[in-house]
């Protein structure tokens, strides 16, 4: 059986829909920015246009840049994981995105949650866990629920400590802090674990 395309139904090119959702991804713009650069291309659509396309094909978009990612990064080892988590206002509510970058400045899982306790970081490693394997190293910081989450999975001798230690996982959040003021920050939960899965892997996809 066929695979249907999911662009079929659109007049619009897959280029010119890819090219909308790669630059509001990959870079510090607003809808209206990224509507302005198509416009100077000749290309006359509304911000609402890019925000339908980004939200249609951006999932779509950062699968298809995984798969392609997953023969060349399997004979990779991440030997070294960096953990490290940052505060998220949600409609002034505090929420924490936990990201895990290895070594090479691979970003491996990011997730949301509401808490920084213990069962936030067992559930966040355990995801991590489960699509990367193991790491060898893992360099957090002095946040108590990491050392707790990693001794009920067993993982406490691989955990390291200190100062400077994980300023790679602590850069790593950068881009993403770039794009939070571009879209003025989030209005749910979901959106931002959305966005954060998609950017991660546009990211991956940059990285040299």
């Amino acid at each position: 059986m066929a695979k249907h395309s999911p662009f079929r139904y659109f007049k619009t090119s897959p280029e010119i829909i890819r090219l909308a959702v790669m630059l509001y991804v990959r870079f510090p713009l607003s809808l209206r920015n990224v509507r302005d650069l198509l416009h100077e291309r000749g290309i006359e659509i509304s911000h609402e246009t890019v925000r339908f396309w980004w939200n249609r094909f951006g999932p779509l978009s950062a699968a298809e840049i995984r798969r392609r990612r997953v023969d060349r990064m399997r004979p990779r080892t991440h030997w070294q994981w960096h953990l490290d988590e940052v505060f998220v206002k949600i409609n002034g509510e505090t929420h924490y995105l936990w990201r895990t970058v290895d070594h090479g400045g691979e970003v491996l899982e990011s997730f949301v949650t509401k808490r920084r306790h213990r069962k936030a970081a067992l559930k966040f490693l355990r995801k991590t866990m489960k699509r990367h394997g193991k790491g060898e190293v893992l360099v957090t910081d002095q946040l108590r629920s990491y050392g707790a989450a990693m001794k009920e999975i067993g993982n406490a001798v691989r955990q390291e400590t200190g100062r400077w230690l994980n300023n790679r996982g602590e850069n790593s959040h950068q881009p993403f802090r770039r794009r939070e003021r571009a879209m003025l920050r989030f209005r749910r939960m979901k959106t931002l674990q959305k966005f954060v899965a998609v950017h991660a892997s546009v990211q991956n996809h940059f990285n040299q």
